[in-house]
């Protein structure tokens, strides 16, 4: 281990793992990421515990599942919710780090609540407000520790400026946590520098699959809209722009710590709050393009990929699943800071720490993924896939070998009630343990609303 152990954490929205080069996407240019994944160390089974933005940050940041944290959906841009401390009882990872003595700053997406206000453990802010316009170029409004300044120009630039100032200035006597929160391919994918939209003009769009409309719900919010529910290309071109816009964004990143003599002694994480389907399924969003609220493999499935040269065993790729929970483990084990005291009901994620230096493992590691979405819950094994909607009673199983793009529901079907039967208890298994009982997700009245287009909120 490095006598230095900086941590950079880059975390984008909505950035589904089937958008990169390194998940197998033919068509992206991402020459930064590419870098990074091929001398570094790729987790191929990379999963959100809640595919939308705002639980599945809390959940990073807390190393809780939403159903201990309480956060089950996005948080609206209504000072109802938006100004709220969601996470006041819960002791989160930059508390932890700067107790340890790290330096911690945030530059960007924050989306767990009162952005304007520098929240416990951070040293430097740089935030997006809680009412910014959802859009690729400026004005918008920031928080820099506090104070409300308003800043011009493309989102990814502003938000990698800010990171690099903070390299720039910090303490060097300090090791330092740096979380980065990208926005760009967030929708409406519109509005991205032409230099990078016009390289995929001709881009066919070859790994997108050609899916009929999801057959187990109804359209949703970003889904409901009739343009990109036919596949326009000019949104497709758009949010490939946006991966390639981040991409010199973490690029700038890089060369920074290199000028600085930081790069040896600094882990960069590049991974996003959850997936994005683009037509896939034929939904355009995350959990909540639909209605119920789904668990398609896009919505769930993140890019994770770590490096930092000299330490890590690079050239990797692991198939073990993984989350947002045990990369907060993983993330304290490598700080060398103990995630105590244990909050109620205590964490259900592991540090998988030993794979990105090829170790021993010790205990084997898990061979099912779980996930929520307030009322909705998921469990998932190699080979198939259980979920239960807990309001309406509905079950969907899925073969993933045989039927990919989960297309059938098994759950019905006679030979399959047994499977059915032990995946279910060993869902209910899970949160029995781990949900702490008036933050739960399928408690009477549902979760604490966040917005009012939830399930529970209307």
């Amino acid at each position: 281990m490095p006598s230095r152990k900086n941590i950079v954490v880059i975390f984008n929205d909505d950035h589904g793992q089937w958008a990169l080069p390194a998940y197998g996407n033919t068509e992206l240019r991402t020459p930064t990421l590419d870098h990074l994944a091929r001398t570094g160390v790729v987790m191929e089974n990379a999963f959100t515990p809640t595919p939308v933005c705002s639980p599945a940050r809390a959940c990073f940041q807390t190393g809780r599942l939403a159903s201990q944290h309480g956060l089950h959906d996005y948080i609206a841009n209504d000072e109802n919710f938006h100004t709220r401390r969601w996470l006041e009882a819960e002791t989160t990872l930059p508390e932890l780090l700067h107790d340890a003595g790290y330096q911690v700053g945030l530059s960007g997406k924050w989306h767990i609540g009162n952005d304007m206000e520098p929240h416990p453990g951070f040293d430097s802010w740089f935030a997006l407000s809680g009412d910014y316009p959802i859009k690729a170029k400026g004005p918008y409004r920031y928080s820099r520790d506090g104070t409300v300044v308003e800043r011009s120009g493309y989102k990814s630039q502003v938000i990698t400026d800010a990171a690099i100032d903070f390299l720039r200035e910090r303490d060097e006597a300090r090791q330092f946590f740096l979380f980065v929160g990208h926005t760009a391919t967030h929708s409406p994918w519109a509005d991205h520098p032409p230099r990078l939209v016009e390289q995929y003009r001709d881009c066919s769009f070859r790994d997108i699959p050609h899916d009929p409309s999801y057959p187990f719900g109804r359209q949703n919010l970003e889904s409901r809209d009739l343009i990109l529910r036919t596949g326009s290309h000019e949104a497709l071109m758009q949010y490939y722009a946006a991966i390639s816009s981040v991409d010199e964004a973490v690029g700038r990143l890089l060369d920074e710590l290199e000028a600085l003599s930081l790069r040896d002694d600094t882990l960069i994480v590049y991974t996003s709050d959850h997936g994005l389907c683009c037509g896939h399924h034929g939904i355009w969003g995350k959990g909540n393009g639909t209605m119920p609220l789904n668990m398609v493999e896009e919505s769930i499935r993140i890019p994770m990929i770590f490096h930092q040269p000299g330490t890590l065993f690079s050239g990797q790729r692991r198939a073990e699943f993984v989350d947002h929970l045990d990369l907060f483990q993983t993330l304290t084990a490598y700080a060398g800071v103990a995630a105590n005291p244990e909050p109620p009901k205590g964490y259900a994620g592991r540090s998988f720490l030993p794979m990105l230096m090829n170790d021993p493992l010790g205990d084997p590691w898990r061979t099912v993924q779980f996930g929520e979405y307030g009322s909705t819950r998921m469990v998932r094994t190699l080979r198939h896939k259980l979920v239960r909607h807990y309001d309406s009673g509905q079950n969907l199983l899925f073969d993933l070998q045989d039927d990919p793009r989960e297309t059938v529901n098994l759950a019905n079907e006679a030979e399959f009630s047994g499977l059915v039967e032990r995946l279910a208890a060993q869902l209910d298994a899970h949160f029995e343990r781990y949900a702490v009982p008036d933050k739960s997700g399928i408690r009477p009245g549902g979760p604490d609303p966040s917005n009012r287009t939830s399930p529970w909120s209307v």
